[in-house]
């Protein structure tokens, strides 16, 4: 690959956000040069050139342009290299609704599962009922699939990557279990789908240094409660 097409991402070891960029491109097979960025002590001149608006990662740079926000990467990574690894259906109405179910996870799943756990104690069971009903969506959009994607990993299975590992170990950490496998059985069997396949594997951070950082920034509840 020559310097013009050279792909950069900068971002996050534990940030489920930029492990969607790194999963994509390794499931495409494009090679990158990967910078970490560590946001929470200095963001560094590079970033702030490069995503001077929300100066956050993951960014991708290829041929010399960047791109922000994570999804938007990843649909940019789908249109210019279409013919590796597919992650959106062929199909107009069913794109369309990958897309309507990525950003369901994003708006509606994500922070309603992370207030569940790590949210004040007021509003935690209120956030707990919350997390049921967005979950509930998601498993009956699943059903008896094996992804999201049918028999492969597809473009909601990436977004909802946090639910499939991250959110594991913070119900772990916290305390709280919400997505358990008599109340979820199809999310907790596609989420081993997800984390077991080899590719992902390479590029999901390990589970003793997220339990630590989540502990460390957040507490355990348990703890606060007594």
């Amino acid at each position: 690959m020559n310097q013009e097409e050279q792909v950069q991402v900068l971002g996050l070891w534990g940030s489920p956000f930029s492990k969607r960029v790194e999963m994509v491109l390794k499931l495409k097979g494009i090679p990158y040069e990967y910078i970490e960025e560590d946001v929470y002590v200095q963001k560094s001149p590079m970033l702030l050139k490069l995503n001077p608006i929300h100066k956050k990662v993951p960014v991708l740079v290829h041929q010399g342009k960047s791109i922000a926000e994570s999804l938007v990467i990843v649909e940019y990574i789908e249109d210019t290299w279409k013919t590796s690894y597919p992650l959106l259906p062929h199909d107009p109405y069913e794109r369309s609704m990958a897309r309507f179910w990525a950003k369901y996870v994003d708006d509606k799943v994500m922070l309603t599962l992370w207030k569940a756990c790590w949210g004040p104690e007021s509003e935690r069971e209120k956030m707990v009922e919350e997390a049921y009903d967005g979950l509930k969506y998601l498993e009956e959009e699943l059903g008896d699939k094996q992804f999201f994607g049918g028999e492969t990993i597809g473009f909601v299975d990436i977004a909802a990557d946090f639910i499939a590992y991250w959110f594991g170990i913070a119900q772990e950490a916290s305390g709280v279990m919400i997505m358990t496998a008599e109340r979820f059985p199809k999310l907790q069997r596609w989420s081993q789908n997800f984390v077991r396949n080899n590719i992902i594997k390479e590029v999901l951070p390990p589970k003793e240094k997220l339990m630590a950082l989540f502990k460390a920034q957040f507490g355990n509840n348990a703890s606060n409660e007594a």
